[in-house]
């Protein structure tokens, strides 16, 4: 192992004194931004690469939950507001991705995009997924088990089990042969 890795590990106890639940052995890399990380959850062998920002918008209601054995790529960014957002078992997360389960609400055309209200939508990755670089994971998508996301893809919406998807928007195109 080597000498970043245990200062990994080191953070991670740390963090297990702040997040909600973090199960050794695990380790995360140097975070940009983590708000409320009580409101965070990680189970074991749960590995986040360095750059990761969490932003959990309201710390009564908003959960993050990530699986057993997940390796997060640098620079992720995740944004739970209103739910749990989950992550689950045996995923893997390329660099540079983005998964959040709030939307702004555009309905108010005349006003800020900042000062209309934030809509959730159930977001959910299921286990032994993969997610390739640069995706973004928007409010309301729901991936099954398995699916595979490809590089530079933007999705929302429900997917079924072991369904590999790509492009902007993200499509099907075709199933994992299981």
């Amino acid at each position: 192992m080597n000498l970043r890795k245990i200062f990994w590990g080191i953070r991670a106890l740390f963090y297990k004194l702040l997040f909600s639940n973090i199960v050794m052995p695990s380790y995360i890399g140097k975070p940009i931004y983590i708000n409320h990380a009580h409101n965070i959850s990680c189970g074991e062998k749960v590995r986040i690469y360095p750059g990761m920002r969490v932003e959990i918008v309201n710390k009564n209601n908003s959960f993050i939950e990530i699986g057993n054995n997940v390796s997060i790529g640098q620079n992720f960014h995740v944004v739970s507001y209103n739910d749990v957002l989950k992550i689950g078992s045996n995923v893997v997360i390329a660099g540079n991705v983005l998964v959040t389960n709030c939307d702004h609400d555009y309905t108010g055309l005349h006003d800020s995009v900042l000062e209309n209200d934030l809509i959730y939508k159930k977001t959910e990755i299921g286990d032994n997924c993969f997610i390739g670089n640069n995706a973004a994971i928007l409010a309301g998508t729901v991936l099954g088990k398995g699916c595979v996301v490809g590089a530079n893809s933007v999705v929302r919406g429900v997917f079924p089990d072991y369904t590999v998807l790509a492009g902007v928007p993200a499509k099907p195109l075709k199933k994992v042969r299981i």
